[in-house]
């Protein structure tokens, strides 16, 4: 060892110290402020399922590989950063002695080829990711890049750290090729670093400096993300193996279908012997969302997309879901040091955690005003009620999220507190809680009125009278819309001659039936929610009361009782095998018990609801009973999966659009762009958006006179029928002096 291997390898060691220093000091921090948040005991286990998510989500890359451009550039940088670590760490060694390698792996040729890979790998990722960045960048109209609000240094500085330290590995490697004397690298395992070291003398002083200034350039990014905790995304590096393996389902399904029960201290609220001064209603502060809340906003890479995929966002309105967790991120860390201190307000606001002649005395003067700062609030809070009630809770961004950040989950928490504690929200929402309330449907109809979509069928509705046949296989929930909502009863009326065709035995429960409560818990409303719930339980439980668990069985048409039904009943204690009508008629027609006859030689493009899609993962179904009617399917380029929200979901149904393009004016467009004479979908309150989308472009004379939106059962029903055009409910029995919800007044 010389001068130089002597001065540079103390100097890395002095930086190495300090910067590590910080480095763990901050992680020990981070995680007392994670810790902040609720328990939740529910992410404990168990271990082998969580831990095969993980390995599958991280090895693989299967949720990253959903944007197929940017995945393989990705894994080849994580890996350059895990497995390169090594590289790293032999730099340590490399410093005061130049042609030091690892013990044993040293003498390997396939470890010298792994690091050869590595090395180009972590340098030609690093390359494509600022590449793609670039070509994405938020100087593009119309809010098209998924960057856009996202913070863009940190973004450069993370990048050109990857790619100085895929130069380092190779650089150093190719030093100690040109060094005689040190063990020879057969060139295919140094297929990039034999041919440069030809053009490189063979100094050690040089081998030293490289490896300095490799070690360099990981002591300034690990002293840079000790400095910035709210770094997503160089901290996501350790945080996101953490994220996956503490996601909500252990199963490695998405945080969607259900949505999270509500919580205090760790276990599910009991309204019966809650108490508001007490209890954790919902998120009103940072401090009431969950530590896994709190490691999602830790672990946000502001990738940006959950918002290139959001409906909200894309038809300009202010709720972008990246932003929300970055802001929820920036205030949870910035009040931290307050929290950390003991610090905590009464529900009028008042200090009760800190006390003395000077409670707030060596806290952070800004941490104290960022204490003082609404949650939701639109005179200085951290969110905005406009984006806080934009949401369609469509379970896009859940669904993209490659680090599975549980979105609508946070969201739906800070709307129970606006509706429970606060009474703060849309005005509309108002009467449609009054209606459930008192009506037990969001319109306001009478239960008497349930059955009126079976007027003039040509055959019995069987509905139930206290006594289940034994030979009933199927209880039909029909839904508020299906009973009450006149195109959806189209839908009804079709399935209910589906099944009699078929000679499936089923029966309705008409007047006992209730709103499945999907609508209040979206909006907010959990105490409505498990009123409705509770109720629809027992008198399911009663219809089902001597039937053993495996002949419970109901069909439903509505994507929402089909959520809700399947989803969140269990949670009460409703446990029921619940199909949605295109699962239970695509397999009448598997089954020849549903024979088309008579193609409907049409174009039909499809509308994956949400709430069956993404929410449910039902996307094969309702497609093969489009083929099976006759009909040439056309794909609108955001299908399945990417499936674009009709707008209705997350009660937005009964809200009205103010800022932007309406959302299902946006979807329709993308239909007509497929020149299809029908649109299909299976979600009543899709049909209800998109016809009202058709008929605003209709009028603008966008959209030809014969295009209709029909629900699958009806294209089905069609063919069945040797062409007929299925039964139109005959009256309209929509109390007139009920005014319809705003989705459906709209033209």
């Amino acid at each position: 060892m010389g001068v130089v291997q002597w001065t540079l390898g103390l100097v890395a060691v002095a930086v190495s110290l300090v910067a590590w220093s910080m480095f763990v000091r901050t992680v020990a921090r981070m995680v007392s402020i994670i810790r902040l948040g609720q328990p939740d005991a529910t992410r404990n286990g168990p271990f082998g399922p969580r831990m095969r998510t993980l390995i599958k989500e991280f090895a693989a890359h299967t949720r990253m590989n959903k944007f197929r451009h940017v995945g393989p550039w990705h894994w080849l940088v994580m890996w350059g950063f895990l497995v390169g670590s090594a590289a790293l760490f032999e730099a340590y060694g490399e410093v005061f002695v130049p042609s030091w390698g690892w013990p044993v792996l040293d003498h390997w040729n396939l470890w010298h080829l792994l690091m050869e890979l590595l090395g180009l790998g972590t340098l030609v990722g690093g390359v494509v990711l600022v590449i793609i960045r670039q070509r994405n960048h938020p100087r593009r109209a119309d809010r098209l890049s998924r960057f856009a609000g996202s913070n863009f240094w940190q973004a450069y500085f993370v990048e050109a750290v990857v790619i100085l330290e895929g130069i380092g590995i190779l650089g150093v490697r190719a030093g100690k090729a040109a060094l005689p004397g040190v063990g020879e690298v057969p060139t295919w395992a140094a297929f990039v670093t034999n041919p440069i070291s030809e053009l490189l003398p063979g100094s050690p002083d040089l081998v030293s400096a490289l490896a300095f200034i490799k070690l360099m350039g990981a002591m300034v990014w690990v002293a840079v993300v000790a400095r910035y905790m709210t770094m997503g995304v160089a901290w996501h590096r350790f945080s996101a193996f953490f994220n996956i393996y503490f996601k909500r389902e252990a199963d490695g399904g998405v945080a969607l279908g259900a949505v999270k029960p509500m919580t205090s201290g760790g276990q599910v609220l009991d309204f019966e012997e809650a108490d508001p001064e007490k209890d954790v209603f919902g998120a009103g502060k940072v401090e009431d969302f969950s530590w896994k809340g709190w490691l999602d906003f830790s672990t946000c890479t502001e990738c940006g997309r959950c918002q290139s995929q959001c409906p909200a966002w894309n038809t300009g309105k202010p709720l972008s879901p990246k932003l929300v967790i970055t802001q929820l991120r920036d205030h949870a860390y910035a009040k931290a040091p307050y929290l950390l201190a003991g610090g905590k307000k009464d529900m009028a606001g008042d200090e009760v955690g800190l006390t003395g002649d000077n409670p707030y005395a060596g806290i952070d003067v800004l941490a104290i005003a960022e204490a003082e700062r609404l949650l939701v609030g639109d005179d200085g809070g951290v969110i905005d009620p406009e984006v806080l009630w934009s949401c369609t809770t469509c379970g896009a961004c859940v669904e993209q999220c490659p680090v599975d950040i549980e979105h609508v989950d946070h969201i739906v928490d800070m709307r129970r507190y606006q509706v429970l504690i606060e009474s703060n929200f849309p005005s509309e929402l108002g009467g449609m809680f009054k209606n459930l309330e008192n009506k037990g449907n969001p319109w306001g109809q009478n239960a008497k009125d349930r059955l009126a979509w079976t007027q003039d069928l040509d055959f019995e509705v069987p509905v139930f009278d206290g006594e289940l046949a034994d030979d009933t296989e199927y209880l039909f929930w029909v839904g508020c819309a299906g009973a009450f909502e006149d195109r959806a009863k189209k839908t009804t009326r079709a399935v209910a001659e589906l099944l009699h065709t078929a000679e499936v035995k089923y029966a309705v429960l008409g007047s006992e039936e209730t709103c499945t409560g999907d609508p209040a818990r979206r909006a907010g409303n959990e105490f409505l929610f498990q009123m409705l719930a509770q109720q629809n339980v027992e008198v399911i439980n009663a219809v089902f009361e001597d039937r053993e668990p495996g002949r419970r069985k109901i069909v439903v048409t509505c994507a929402h009782c089909f959520n809700t039904l399947a989803n969140e009943y269990p949670q009460l204690g409703g446990e029921y095998e619940v199909v949605h009508h295109t699962q239970l008629l695509n397999k009448l027609v598997r089954e020849r018990r549903l024979v088309p006859v008579a193609p409907v030689a049409e174009d039909v493009t499809y509308h994956d609801p949400c709430y069956l899609g993404r929410h449910n993962q039902v996307y094969e179904a309702p497609r093969e009973l489009v083929g099976a009617s006759g009909a040439k399917l056309r794909e609108m380029p955001r299908h399945a999966d990417r499936s674009m929200c009709c707008g209705a979901g997350g009660a937005r149904m009964w809200m009205e659009e103010r800022v932007g393009k309406r959302i299902n004016i946006d979807r329709v467009d993308e239909a007509l762009g497929t020149a299809p004479s029908k649109i299909a979908t299976g979600c009543p309150f899709c049909r209800v958006m998109l016809t009202d989308g058709v008929t605003a472009r209709q009028s603008d004379g966008l959209a030809a006179e014969h295009v209709e939106v029909v629900d699958v059962a009806q294209l089905l029903l069609q063919a069945v029928r040797r062409g007929q055009e299925p039964m139109d409910t005959p009256t309209d029995v929509t109390d007139p002096g009920t005014p319809l919800p705003e989705a459906d007044k709209s033209s």
